[in-house]
Parts: structure tokens; sequence; C-alpha cells
């Protein structure tokens, strides 16, 4: 009888920590996001992503990042099994690219600067 208290108070406690680890997930979006600074004097119109620095596809910015100002982006769920570290260029409202910076999203609280 011991061993079965023991036993149901173990899985409670499991369950309890899931609970809460699933709700600060939920409250968080449950996604993983980074934010972006941009620190010239242009808005940023596009930002490109890269697993291998060579093929790059567009990631959604909406209508840019305006000159001086931080957007927050979440990663799109099918990238969840990406890696950690990825290439990304910014293109700029004058149409200049930035050169291509490595980023590791592993990192917490990971701001990008361009």
């Amino acid at each position: 009888m011991k061993n079965h208290l023991k036993l149901t108070a173990s899985f409670l406690c499991v369950c309890a920590l899931f609970c809460f680890a699933a709700s600060r997930l939920q409250a968080e979006g449950g996604d993983y996001s980074f934010k972006v600074h941009n620190t010239t004097d242009d808005t940023i119109t596009k930002l490109l992503a890269s697993e291998d620095g060579e093929t790059y596809g567009n990631f959604d910015i909406g209508s840019g990042i305006e000159a001086g100002k931080t957007m927050t982006l979440v990663w799109d769920k099918s990238t969840d099994s990406g890696k950690c570290h990825q290439w990304f260029k910014a293109v700029f409202s004058d149409g200049d690219e930035s050169e291509a910076k490595q980023f590791d999203f592993c990192e917490k609280d990971l701001t990008l600067e361009f």
C-alpha cells in the first residue's frame, strides 16, 4: 500500500510539472521567437534565411522593419527540426543587401542586428 501511495504521489508531481510547462508554452504562444533590430537608416524590407548559407528563402516580416526599430518574429512550426545555426541577410529599401551573418538560434533571447 505504501508503494502505491508513493507511486501515485510521484505521478501527480510529474503531471503537475507537465501541466505547468504546457501552460507556460501556451502562454508564450508555444512558438520560438526572436528579435530583429534594425540599426541602419533604411527600412529592412526583406529577411532572407538559410541553413547552408547558399540557398535562401524569404522570412516573412510583413511591411518591414523601420530604421531604429525592433520586431519580434516567430519561426514557422515546419522549422522545428531545423539546425541551431542559421544564416540571415537583410534587404533594405534602397535595394542594398547585407552580408550574410550566422546566428545561433539555440541561444536564449536572441536578437539579430543589421
